[in-house]
């Protein structure tokens, strides 16, 4: 199934952008939450490892479903248990409700991420399939730029209006341009863990997709508190820090989309070992606020085309197990927010930001290192 690549690429798009919105929603309101709620900020902040946990053994099993539900239906229920536990999550009396409403959540924003990025294999012409995948991969970072203000807004009147003014709005949006296609079939066959990781070079590529998005999800974790410390920011300039960041993300995903058809393993092998030099001297070096602005700006630009670059890379290996594929690299995204944070955390108490830019620099040197030896070529998709 084919059509024009950008009403495509812009219905994934908003679907992407929309589990996005259900992530980020609690951070500017978190101590909001705590306080009407009469719990601690650290307990409120179990609700991400709440739907962290969701999402990540969702993903892992979406597989098993591919070949009873189509992607179409598949992304549909996704999409309505995000609208659902934004929903519930902004009426929710106690934090026993609010963090039942983070397992729906949870499960929603997997299913929809594993089977929209899926989508752009099955869908998309192979011709402007990468064209596609950047633009639908622009959806979570401009999420970022659009949901952190509106939230940080809507937040400072009630903290219930954050969930239904972004991420609830967003879902309900993504269904209505999702729902204008047709229905697509199931896939030919049910994509379980064991033959997702013994296909041809799944595993490499998935351990590369792992480190990579430990280096880079533990950069974001600490990035803010490295402004804060370095430069004594206020919270209000160091979000605008953080936005522009994002911004920056978005022309690294699109520059390097003119490369990833020919030279994806090329760009798996540089862009982690630039990023790895690239986060080595923001923690390292911080003479001045404007230096380690561009710094960590180069780092998201960088970030966009790897990102982009393991994508292509993860469609193009086992074409018939491509929603187990994309499920265990949703896993991966999850898994790297834990390890990063964990090293990163480790690495800030026993040597400060010096250690932890060179903790992250080894995470993202440890990434290209399965793609430095190539494997049995992925087998090819039937014409």
């Amino acid at each position: 199934m084919s059509e024009r690549p950008r009403a495509l690429g812009a219905t994934l798009l908003l679907c992407l952008g929309a589990s996005q919105a259900a992530v980020l929603v609690l951070t500017p309101v978190l101590v909001d939450v705590a306080g009407d709620l009469n719990v601690s900020t650290a307990l409120a902040g179990q609700l991400r490892t709440v739907s962290g946990l969701a999402a990540g053994a969702t993903a892992l099993l979406a597989g098993l479903v591919a070949s009873r539900v189509g992607l179409r239906d598949l992304i549909t229920l996704g999409l309505a248990l995000v609208a659902l536990g934004s929903g519930l999550s902004a009426v929710a009396p106690d934090i026993e409700v609010l963090a039942f409403a983070q397992v729906a959540i949870g499960v929603g924003i997997r299913l929809s991420y594993s089977a929209t990025v899926a989508a752009v294999a099955e869908w998309a012409h192979p011709d402007y399939r990468s064209r596609v995948l950047a633009l639908a991969l622009l959806g979570p970072p401009l999420a970022w730029v659009v949901g952190m203000p509106l939230c940080g807004v809507l937040g400072n009147v009630n903290w219930r209006l954050a969930w239904i003014g972004f991420p609830f709005v967003a879902a309900l949006a993504a269904l209505a341009a999702l729902l204008r296609r047709p229905a697509s079939p199931p896939a030919a066959a049910a994509a379980n863990l064991h033959a997702v990781f013994t296909a041809p070079g799944v595993l490499r590529w998935s351990t590369g997709e792992l480190l990579a998005f430990s280096g880079w999800a533990g950069s974001l974790v600490f990035v803010g508190a490295l402004f804060v410390e370095s430069y004594d920011l206020s919270v209000a300039e160091t979000g605008l820090v953080l936005g522009v960041g994002a911004l920056v993300y978005v022309p690294g995903n699109l520059l390097f989309r003119r490369w990833v058809d020919d030279h994806d393993r090329g760009l798996l092998v540089t862009l982690p070992l630039a990023a790895a030099g690239t986060v080595a001297v923001l923690g390292a070096y911080r003479p001045s606020v404007w230096f380690s602005l561009v710094v960590f700006s180069l780092l998201c630009f960088i970030a966009g085309g790897r990102t982009l670059a393991g994508s292509a890379r993860g469609l193009d290996l086992a074409p018939e197990l491509r929603l187990g594929v994309t499920g265990v690299r949703a896993a991966a995204i999850q898994l790297g927010y834990f390890v990063g944070a964990s090293v990163g955390g480790v690495a800030l108490a026993e040597g400060g930001y010096t250690a932890l830019g060179l903790a992250f620099a080894a995470l993202f040197l440890g990434a290209a290192i399965p793609h430095l030896v190539r494997g049995r070529a992925p087998a090819l998709e039937p014409s």
